[in-house]
């Protein structure tokens, strides 16, 4: 069985990233949206990202709306803020749960595969 899951925190603040936008896409072996989701309170997607009967191997990416969220949390940033849009593409193989947590900052961001 394959499982999904994020956890974004905003590292300028030492916060969870609550109410941060993302959206869930296959890129292979067939292109599909799969879902737009908002973080919780903790900055985590409540459920999972994937639902069992779309959970396939392939290429996937979740796209975090961080100049969206960063200014509805009064970051003053220019109109064409450093990070706006973060795709983060990552491959699935095997069952398993996959967790991809985003540390998120203004002007940088970090992600890892996690547990």
């Amino acid at each position: 069985m394959i499982t999904l899951s994020t956890h974004v925190l905003d590292t300028a603040r030492g916060t969870p990233a609550a109410n941060l936008c993302l959206t869930l896409e296959r890129l292979a072996p067939q292109p599909q949206q799969l879902g737009v989701f908002t973080t919780n309170a903790d900055g985590r997607v409540a459920g999972g990202l994937l639902p069992h009967e779309q959970a396939i191997p392939g290429q996937y990416r979740i796209r975090f709306e961080a100049g969206a969220y960063l200014r509805q949390h009064g970051e003053a940033l220019p109109d064409f803020p450093f990070l706006d849009s973060i795709p983060i593409e990552f491959g699935i193989t095997v069952d398993g749960h996959y967790h991809v947590p985003l540390l998120l900052s203004p002007y940088g961001y970090s992600t890892y595969r996690g547990s």
